[in-house]
């Protein structure tokens, strides 16, 4: 058995663990169950971001465990040209989700399944621009990451050709007005189509957008502005790739974010959520397009393309959704979760603004609420005394998106869980303002 003494622990990451980017915590993480982690002295950490946004149904549900310990005695991998029953299974169950979007291919994970559907986008349109939001995260390899504004983009050398972005419609700091000082996300839409019609060279291929930018410090795009956005798309034979790797099954209160707006989009990626904290994700797209890319000899070949063992989860976590009501209970619980933080907003002067839908909320930390200046040390020193009182919450502190954190329960988190996030949260911030 190999040492495990917090000495040795902390040691070896030092000398081996090589850093990615985040800060890790000073905690060793030893087992999970529902809606909390806990280290290896046997504190319950309360998990507010569903591990990486991913635990849908929280750590270690049953009927994941039973499923996996099933498979993977069964069937786990294959050869890429091989199928197995719960690869087509899951194809055919996301493929009846939504008319126009019939076809899907099974991948790991939320890059790769957006290097996927840009692949895709370009093949069927024969262009190569792609153009995304300025704070969009979409992934870190390739494409993606040529798609990706909010971060890392520094010190990598050249983006794909071809990259574009457009600022991201913000309701609460809003670039372009009306009268009353609200968003006119319109103008500021048609102005960022204007600038890339000016910079395109003829070949705009797809634009790809989260319904929600979570990296981005939980955008949300306004009623109304899917469905002109899918509309500049269709005028310059764009493809719209959504990606819903966050907002996707239930998360927001519908199946699919786009549902709200009554948009259908060209190519749908899914990840996170789908496997609920197992790597799967998934792309989904029309026969039409499918169809047209095969005829163009479409190629988009990975070591773990239609594995049974991720396939099999997916089917299991799409069972406990619809069983468990879970997608109205996303409403419901984000309805008192949204109604806690608007309390605390009333209280800390701190807290500018509470956004968000569903179980994917976002909270400001501003200097103070007339400048709506963002204020990175009191983000830093909320999420330290709510992690020291049991509330792991995962704050954005890129200084161009603000001091925001990212709030994302499992949808299986209880009524008393969600009291218990506020209570400490709101401990954590009177601590913080000492």
């Amino acid at each position: 058995m190999p040492d495990t003494s917090q000495s040795t622990f902390w040691s070896d990451v030092s000398d081996h663990v090589m850093r990615y980017g985040p800060v890790f915590e000073r905690r060793l993480i030893d087992r999970a169950e529902g809606s909390f982690v806990y280290d290896s002295d046997g504190a319950a950490i309360l998990d507010f971001t569903s591990g990486q946004m991913s635990a849908l149904l929280g750590h270690s549900h049953p009927d994941v465990v039973r499923v996996v310990r099933d498979q993977v005695g069964r069937l786990d991998h294959l050869f890429s040209g091989m199928l197995s029953q719960p690869v087509v299974d899951l194809c055919a169950r996301l493929g009846r989700m939504v008319p126009g979007l019939e076809k899907a291919m099974l991948v790991s994970t939320g890059g790769e399944a957006n290097e996927a559907a840009i692949r895709l986008a370009k093949c069927v349109t024969g262009k190569h621009e792609i153009v995304a939001f300025t704070r969009s995260w979409h992934g870190m390899t390739g494409a993606a990451a040529s798609a990706t504004y909010s971060a890392a983009r520094k010190g990598y050398g050249p983006a794909g050709v071809g990259s574009y972005a457009i600022p991201a419609p913000h309701s609460y700091r809003p670039r372009f007005t009306h009268a009353d000082g609200s968003l006119d996300w319109q103008t500021e839409l048609d102005d960022a189509f204007a600038l890339i019609d000016a910079q395109s060279t003829g070949s705009l291929a797809a634009f790809i957008a989260e319904p929600i930018l979570s990296s981005g410090g939980i955008i949300e795009l306004p009623e109304g502005y899917l469905a002109a956005l899918k509309r500049k798309c269709e005028e310059r034979d764009m493809l719209l790739i959504l990606d819903e790797a966050q907002t996707g099954i239930g998360r927001t209160g519908t199946m699919f974010a786009f549902e709200r707006d009554g948009v259908t989009p060209d190519i749908l990626t899914l990840s996170k959520t789908l496997g609920a904290g197992l790597p799967l994700a998934a792309v989904l797209t029309s026969r039409e397009i499918e169809e047209a890319a095969f005829e163009r000899g479409y190629i988009f070949l990975t070591t773990h393309v239609s594995d049974p063992l991720p396939a099999a989860v997916g089917l299991a976590v799409l069972d406990v959704v619809a069983r468990d009501g879970l997608i109205a209970r996303a409403t419901q619980a984000g309805a008192r979760l949204r109604e806690g933080l608007l309390a605390l907003q009333q209280r800390h002067g701190c807290i500018g603004d509470v956004r968000g839908r569903g179980l994917l909320l976002g909270l400001e930390i501003v200097t103070d609420r007339e400048s709506r200046a963002p204020d990175l040390d009191m983000g830093d020193r909320i999420a330290a005394a709510a992690m020291e009182r049991g509330l792991s919450m995962n704050i954005v502190k890129v200084p161009a998106m603000g001091s925001v954190f990212r709030i994302a329960p499992p949808l299986t988190a209880t009524d008393d869980e969600i009291d218990l996030g506020l209570e400490i949260m709101g401990a954590a911030i009177e601590a913080a303002s000492v």
